[in-house]
């Protein structure tokens, strides 16, 4: 019998969850005691439909309906800016509904079975007991292509030195991130409660006068990720030309596109000129948007090339982009990303 049917008799008694029985989620016949009559009108997935988990959790549920996570609306805003309107008729029709949004997480997903990524799950978190948090077994599976491998160190380098600490992806995400708020954000730069660097580590508090020196000479200047991000990571290419995924480790520094006055590390989105051609998308405002995004790099260290000296970003400029290392037949808006740092006055 396929494991995934099978739920420990003990657990039927100590879970909550079960205590108005599986026909209360799943539906179907109870009372029946054959097979195919007890199966009929089975709900495989009960949580995809919010109201399941609402009977109980109506306040989660009520807010999770504009979670980003569950309509993944940063998907589609992250690319809306190079449409006309016309094209984006289009594209909520024939590339969101049916490709983006099998990416959207329902509760089940986090708290019972981890979800489904490339038709392939890992089954249940801990024998279809409700789980309250497991990041390797969730947050790894859906943002284990880039995210959590840098986190964890698995990518190539060291681990996050959060992570060597013990922590965790809740320790700083909390839960109203994943749940929301009632707010139907766009994308997730519009959540305030997001996390951020200085809600630990705040400013005058730092141990050495370097340090101090440093953050108070680049206060709004730099993210924190430019001089603490602790080595390469990586950056997808040609993931959306139906010629599979590669991808290739790398730091890229640049002006952040949604504040001009910051220099911040940059990943590439590798979306071009015919990303969605075979929709009938034409993207006639391809250049409105960059191929380079600010990204909140996952491998953080507290010392690390640029922090031990000044002269790798302004006398060897390492790691900015320049004219001559973007990605060819790339948006023009790219070029708006470029900076070269200034020469240290003696």
């Amino acid at each position: 019998m396929y494991k995934a049917f099978l739920v420990d008799k003990k657990l039927i008694g100590d879970d909550p969850h079960f205590l108005e029985g599986c026909g209360s989620c799943h539906f179907g016949d109870e009372k029946a005691q054959v097979k195919e009559k007890a199966h009929k009108g089975v709900v495989k997935r009960p949580s995809d439909d919010l109201k399941t988990c609402g009977k109980c959790h109506e306040g989660i549920a009520k807010t999770y309906k504009d979670a980003l996570h569950y309509t993944t609306h940063g998907q589609k805003h992250g690319v809306s800016g190079r449409f006309s309107p016309k094209d984006a008729r289009t594209f909520d029709e024939k590339v969101f509904e049916k490709s983006c949004r099998s990416c959207h997480a329902s509760c089940g997903d986090c708290h019972v079975q981890s979800p489904a990524i490339g038709g392939i799950s890992s089954g249940f978190l801990k024998g279809h007991k409700f789980v309250k948090k497991d990041d390797g077994k969730t947050c790894a599976l859906c943002h284990g292509g880039r995210v959590y491998p840098e986190f964890t160190g698995d990518y190539g380098g060291s681990a996050d030195i959060h992570y060597q600490k013990g922590m965790v992806c809740l320790d700083c995400h909390k839960g109203t991130e994943f749940h929301g708020t009632g707010v139907p954000y766009k994308t997730r730069h519009e959540v305030k409660e997001r996390p951020a660097c200085t809600n630990c580590h705040k400013a005058g508090e730092e141990k050495t006068e370097k340090a101090k020196t440093a953050h108070t000479t680049h206060k709004g200047r730099l993210s924190c990720y430019a001089c603490h991000s602790g080595g390469a990571y990586r950056n997808c290419y040609d993931c959306h030309l139906g010629k599979g995924a590669t991808s290739k480790p790398g730091i890229f520094l640049g002006i952040n596109p949604r504040d001009k006055k910051t220099i911040t590390t940059l990943r590439l989105i590798p979306t071009v000129r015919d990303t969605f051609k075979e929709a009938g998308i034409k993207m006639e405002k391809f250049d409105a948007l960059p191929n380079y995004w600010d990204t909140a790099t996952h491998n953080i260290k507290k010392r690390t090339e640029r922090t031990r000296s000044c002269e790798v970003c302004h006398e060897e400029k390492k790691d900015f982009l320049t004219k001559e290392t973007l990605i060819k037949n790339g948006s023009k808006a790219n070029e708006g990303l470029l900076y070269t740092p200034k020469p240290i006055k003696k």
